[in-house]
């Protein structure tokens, strides 16, 4: 036999002998029992043995595994019958089991000593124990109520509590049984020193962040809501929060943060098409944390055939990293406005204060803007004071929320006398609302109004970018891009004439749409969009109607979308892509 033929024998030796081992040599029956009973006597038994050492154990045992398992329901009382049959090579063992009559809660003796005793939360647990007199007695739940006060005391800040009675006294003969659960707690322990060891942070920031102050009442769930409020600056990598309870006194626990440091550098390329600003591709740079006091940067710099931009943002944390944050920033941008081409070049400061689910800004911008109609060049500075407000809300899926409501206000001045070319006080409007009355139907509407006012009162004198425009996937569907607005005939250099869309110094814009769901992921929609951008008093509806299928997908919904611009002689069929969630 060649020495390959002999280890391919061998390895089929060992397999079937290790198979025949692992084979069970005793089989069982459980008969009498149903539901929980039967699934607690089956987890006690456990599984068939394997060898015969096993098997014997298993015979000797059997019956007080069956035993411990209903007295663990509180069957005290069972008849149990064990049959044996002795078949080589695999035994039968059957066993018949009457429960019997279970034993019932006589009485429950329940105290909490020490500062618990007056806190409103350890009453809500006893409330809620889960277990009264008369019930029939269940260990598991007693088990689980005193597991859940121990539980309870360490999340509230008791570290000292301690069970110092738990008993269970069973008359099995009389099928009752007391209960007896006693917790001292102590006293209840309050937040101490704030300690980390990180010093690329400054003390300052994290302290603006903590969601308790020294001498508060420990509480686990302000420790939860302290680490989450880190987490969100981006500063780290990881976050943990946790009180030293060995170096617990005075009636205090310090309270430590270990912090793992972010990458310092991040850098992301991003590609996208919408029939709006057609293909775009993006690289973002980013430095989450520049300095031990938050400061951070973001840079991107957009290519799009319609409007190439680049834009580096600075943050200053203030008063709190999350709720108040000055921005610094520089933009370069060229876009198409109509039939205007534009040039921005802007330099801005705003400062950006969250209060709950509100976000009020207020901010100073310059401008400067460059624009061309038939080859004339104006140009135009401008330093605009402003503020904004803004507010919204979602309920489910944040790319695809089943309701919700975002609101945004934004208001802006420039005068002559501070630096602007012209005065102009400048306010938009944007509002989006979605419900889902009904599982599978849903609604999403949208309005956006405007108004520039100048003191000279002619609008030729405004940049593209402060005047207003309509038409798009997010203005009104059924028309291109920005092709809405206030329009002037031109004669060309050869003595032709053309009209411009120039834009207009009013904005209103409405939409209504309907979309059903398909699936999940898949839903239809049907919309109707108007409004128009125009100048005052010369308000002229436009309105497009359409249908487009949705899929959603973890960025948000893609959406295709098939619309007529039903107010124009002619009306073309326009083709709408975008990505992206409503809020």
């Amino acid at each position: 036999m060649s020495l390959l033929s002999r280890i391919t024998l061998l390895l089929m030796l060992l397999f079937s002998s290790y198979g025949w081992a692992a084979q069970p040599n005793l089989k069982y029956t459980l008969t009498g029992l149903d539901g929980e009973l039967q699934r607690n006597a089956r987890a006690f038994l456990g599984n068939p043995p394997e060898t015969a050492q096993e098997r014997l154990n298993f015979l000797v045992s059997a019956r007080e595994r069956v035993e411990n398992a209903l007295q663990a329901l509180g069957y005290y009382r069972p008849d149990i019958e064990l049959e044996v049959q002795r078949q080589n090579p695999v035994w039968q063992l059957d066993i018949r089991v009457d429960p019997g009559e279970p034993v019932y809660i006589r009485n429950i003796s329940l105290q909490l000593l020490g500062a618990a005793a007056d806190d409103a939360e350890f009453a809500g647990a006893i409330a809620q124990i889960g277990f009264v007199t008369g019930d029939v007695l269940h260990h598991g739940e007693f088990e689980s109520f005193r597991d859940k006060l121990l539980s309870l005391g360490q999340r509230r800040g008791y570290f000292d509590g301690k069970i110092v009675l738990s008993r269970v006294e069973v008359e099995a003969d009389g099928g009752t049984a007391d209960v007896f659960v006693h917790y001292a707690s102590g006293i209840r322990y309050r937040f101490g020193e704030l300690i980390h060891d990180d010093e690329s942070v400054d003390y300052d920031l994290l302290n603006a962040l903590r969601t308790f102050q020294r001498g508060d009442f420990f509480e686990e769930k302000l420790l939860q809501q302290f680490q989450g409020q880190v987490q969100l600056t981006r500063f780290f990598a990881s976050v943990a929060v946790q009180p030293e309870i060995q170096q617990r006194q005075q009636g205090e626990v310090p309270i430590r943060v270990l912090l793992t440091p972010a990458k310092r550098h991040s850098f992301n390329v991003g590609v996208g098409y919408s029939t709006d600003t057609e293909e775009r591709i993006s690289m973002t740079w980013s430095t989450p944390k520049i300095n031990r006091h938050g400061h951070s940067q973001v840079t991107r710099l957009e290519y799009s055939g319609v409007n190439p931009s680049g834009r580096v943002t600075y943050n200053i944390p203030l008063r709190h990293p999350l709720n108040d944050i000055l921005q610094l920033w520089a933009r370069t941008e060229e876009n198409e406005f109509g039939d205007i081409d534009s040039q921005q070049d802007e330099l801005g400061a705003r400062r950006e204060k969250r209060k709950q689910s509100w976000v009020y800004s207020y901010s100073l911008r310059g401008l400067t803007e460059t624009w061309e109609v038939l080859q004339e060049s104006v140009t135009n500075d401008y330093l605009l004071l402003g503020a904004s407000l803004s507010h919204s809300t979602h309920s489910g899926s944040i790319v695809d929320p089943s309701g919700g409501l975002s609101q945004l206000y934004t208001l802006e001045l420039g005068n002559q006398d501070l630096g602007s070319d012209l005065d102009l006080v400048r306010f938009v409007g944007n509002l989006r609302y979605i419900a889902t009355p009904f599982p599978g139907h849903r609604f999403v509407g949208r309005t956006e109004f405007g108004i520039a006012e100048t003191a000279s009162g002619d609008r030729a004198e405004l940049a593209p970018s402060l005047n207003f425009f309509a038409g798009g996937n997010q203005s009104i569907r059924g028309f291109s891009y920005q092709s809405i607005g206030n329009e002037i005939d031109v004669v060309r250099a050869n003595g032709k004439k053309k009209t411009l869309v120039v834009g207009g110094d009013r904005l209103a814009i409405a939409s209504v749409e309907y979309q059903y769901y398909f699936t999940d992921s898949w839903r239809g929609a049907l919309f109707v969009d108007g409004g128009d951008a125009f100048d005052d008093g010369e308000f002229d509806l436009n309105y497009g109607a359409g249908f487009g299928v949705h899929y959603i997908t973890p960025v948000g919904a893609v959406r295709i979308e098939f619309a007529n611009s039903l107010s124009d002689d002619n009306p073309d069929w326009q083709l709408h892509l975008t990505v992206g969630a409503e809020f």
